[in-house]
């Protein structure tokens, strides 16, 4: 089996960096992309003079306005982005019609076959970011190497307007240091747990068997055992399959009773109902997700293979009591049945 070549492009502050380029009176200055504070905002995306001050994507607009009194905050405009994410799209489809996207401003790129650039992914990506700058005037980053976990660490490295290349030869090395909440997957709690074992790099987790890792993380545990010797199969899909569709609204001001995110439900599954495809009709769960006025979330879910407006408020009461706090944000959805046939009409509830 020949050696795979993977390119991962990452765009740089994307919604931001189109507003400076549109706009070239903000350059210099910290700019962010979202919400306005006085409707419970959030950032979508930041400049990289905004985050000196310690502003990032998914905080909360009016928290960013008071850490950065300065900031250029402006309104998103996704026709825009999406706009120049297809122009994007048309450089990649030069190099590979294998092209994964992420969202707008990121995909993968299997380059394995191409013969462009004397077929040289390094060579390819190089002349992908310049055509970006040429035609868009914005700048990428680019991370190459043998399969896509790989690409994406790499794609981290040279930020902003960079590339890192990981060569078959170099995986071994490269890996070893490699601090594991780098491993896609490994979020917080993963991350906590590992460090209680003395595991912090991809080399501390070499030593741990296959059995060990698998009795303490479960299906989880095969993969940190793959992923820390820079192993990843995973193929660059051009056509992902929806696994799920949701939509959520956050309020300007808070819901303070589940009745009042009870009735939240004829507008919201009005929103999901145009969202869904005819093929979504078969569906497998439904769920909602609550984000208090703390902050802090909850999601529950049951198995239904039809959509219940009753079963969402049993789902939103659930949720509602696990805080009893006011309720700044409401999304509901379902989980799409796809080569699923353990629903057959049950109802158990599931919560996370």
């Amino acid at each position: 089996m020949s050696t795979r070549k993977i390119i991962h492009i990452d765009m740089d502050c994307f919604y931001a960096a189109i507003e400076m380029r549109d706009d070239p009176s903000l350059r210099g200055q910290p700019v962010a992309v979202g919400g306005q504070p006085g409707r419970r905002g959030v950032l979508c995306t930041c400049n990289y003079e905004a985050r000196k001050y310690g502003l990032h994507s998914a905080m909360p607009s009016g928290v960013a306005v008071r850490q950065c009194p300065n900031l250029q905050l402006l309104p998103v405009n996704m026709f825009k982005y999406r706009e120049a994410s297809e122009q994007i799209g048309d450089i990649f489809a030069e190099y590979t019609d294998a092209i994964e996207w992420i969202s707008l401003d990121e995909a993968y790129l299997d380059v394995t076959e191409s013969d462009k650039c004397n077929g040289s992914a390094t060579w390819m990506a190089e002349e992908i970011r310049a055509a970006i700058w040429s035609r868009l005037t914005l700048t990428a980053s680019a991370g190459i190497a043998p399969n896509k976990m790989l690409a994406k660490i790499a794609s981290d490295l040279n930020k902003p307007n960079g590339q890192f290349v990981v060569l078959p030869e170099e995986i071994a090395d490269f890996i070893v240091n490699l601090p594991v909440k780098k491993i896609m997957g490994v979020g917080k709690v993963t991350n906590k747990k590992l460090e209680a074992m003395g595991v912090v790099t991809c080399g501390d987790l070499q030593a741990w068997d296959l059995p060990a890792l698998q009795e303490s993380f479960g299906k989880m545990g095969g993969r940190l055992h793959r992923c820390c010797r820079g192993e990843d199969e995973s193929a660059v899909r051009s056509e992902r399959v929806r696994k799920s569709v949701s939509v959520e609204i956050t309020y300007p001001k808070s819901l303070m009773s589940v009745s009042a995110c009870v009735n939240e439900m004829p507008h919201l599954k009005e929103r999901l109902l145009k969202r869904m495809n005819p093929v979504d009709q078969s569906i497998a769960k439904q769920f909602i997700k609550l984000t208090f006025d703390d902050f802090s979330k909850t999601s529950v879910e049951a198995l239904s293979t039809l959509l219940s407006d009753d079963l969402y408020a049993q789902l939103l009461k659930i949720g509602f009591k696990r805080s009893d706090k006011p309720v700044r944000l409401v999304g509901i959805g379902v989980r799409l049945a796809i080569d699923t046939a353990e629903d057959n009409g049950q109802m158990a509830l599931l919560g996370e």
